[in-house]
């Protein structure tokens, strides 16, 4: 084995550094040795060699074979590695229970100070990251308020898989009209209701996640023409239940929306696939535009669908077509 090999730390998650392990793997290589013949195998200094024995033998990895001049031993790999493991495991228990007794000193207190409250996270990527690990961590129920613009990236497919499987809570989101702008949102939308999502339309007027009506987050600045640079996390207080009441409110005004993930069109069903689309579009004011850009059509044939379901309708504007699909159920 190489030198280089020997250098790849395979121990450093059980508490050993790179010169502890390079000396340890150096004389399983070797078998029994002096302070001088594992000096020349490691590169270190005799004298080195020498300091490092005592954290080396507390570390469980050699021993110290009788008689003279000194010789070492490495201990088996299954037998050391179960004692470090069984240490660490120990470190763990000890650090979890001293966790619990903190808490207990902050449970005395009257209530949170203000700087606890309120986190402020800075940077598109910082922003996104704590995102990601707000949706992870939820386990009760994501509550969302979706506008542009987006905290992660809903084009990358891979990894709007990978968040859809480390996903353990159901989400309720209200999507605003301007939601549907952002080229793709509207396929990464049927994707999340088939996977349980509970949408509804209505208006947004700010971004917000709330996770388990524990945390909060919520873009510092509201421009759906700029990326979020920056973003405030509220933790449990007065101003974390006002944004849960906020959500609640708006859920109860908001329309349900359905889109299905069936593109097929039936020449006898009214309204058709096509048709529920635009109509579901209509209703949350979006323009022909938006519509023509989520559907992949072009504009002009919206804009004949829009006065042909209009008509069909008899509805006086295009946002009264949608009004009217919603109230005869029509919309998907």
């Amino acid at each position: 084995m190489s030198r280089t090999m020997a250098q790849r730390r395979l121990l450093e998650g059980l508490g050993v550094t790179v010169t502890e392990e390079t000396a340890y793997r150096a004389l399983l290589r070797h078998g029994p040795a002096t302070l001088s013949q594992l000096a020349g195998e490691t590169g270190a200094s005799a004298a080195a060699i020498r300091r490092m024995l005592p954290r080396l033998e507390d570390l469980g990895l050699i021993s110290r074979v009788a008689g003279r001049p000194l010789r070492l031993i490495a201990t088996p790999p299954n037998v050391a590695i179960d004692v470090l493991v069984a240490r660490r495991q120990e470190e763990i228990t000890h650090s979890r229970a001293a966790a619990a007794l903190l808490a207990t000193e902050v449970a005395d207190r009257a209530g949170p100070h203000p700087e606890e409250v309120l986190e402020v996270v800075t940077g598109r990527d910082a922003v996104a990251r704590r995102y990601l690990q707000l949706e992870r961590n939820a386990t009760g129920e994501m509550l969302v308020l979706v506008h542009p613009p987006y905290a992660v990236d809903i084009t990358d497919d891979g990894e709007n898989r990978q968040r859809a499987a480390r996903r353990g809570a159901p989400t309720r989101g209200i999507y605003g009209p301007l939601a549907f702008e952002e080229p793709g949102m509207l396929e990464h939308t049927r994707r999340a209701i088939a996977d349980g999502e509970q949408a509804r339309m209505g208006q947004v007027p700010v971004k917000l996640a709330i996770a388990d009506s524990r945390t909060a987050m919520l873009p510092l600045v509201s421009d759906e023409n700029r990326a979020v640079e920056s973003a405030l996390v509220v933790h449990p207080s007065a101003l974390l239940d006002a944004l849960v009441g906020l959500f609640e409110v708006l859920w109860q005004t908001a329309v349900p929306l359905r889109l299905s993930t069936d593109n097929s069109i039936e020449a006898e069903s009214w309204p058709q696939p096509s048709d529920r689309a635009v109509l579901a579009l209509l209703a949350v004011g979006m323009k022909d535009d938006a519509i023509a850009r989520q559907l992949g059509l072009s504009p002009r044939t919206v804009q004949r669908r829009v006065q042909e379901l209009s008509g069909r309708l008899g509805a006086r504007t295009r946002f009264h077509a949608g009004f009217l699909a919603a109230q005869q159920g029509l919309l998907p």
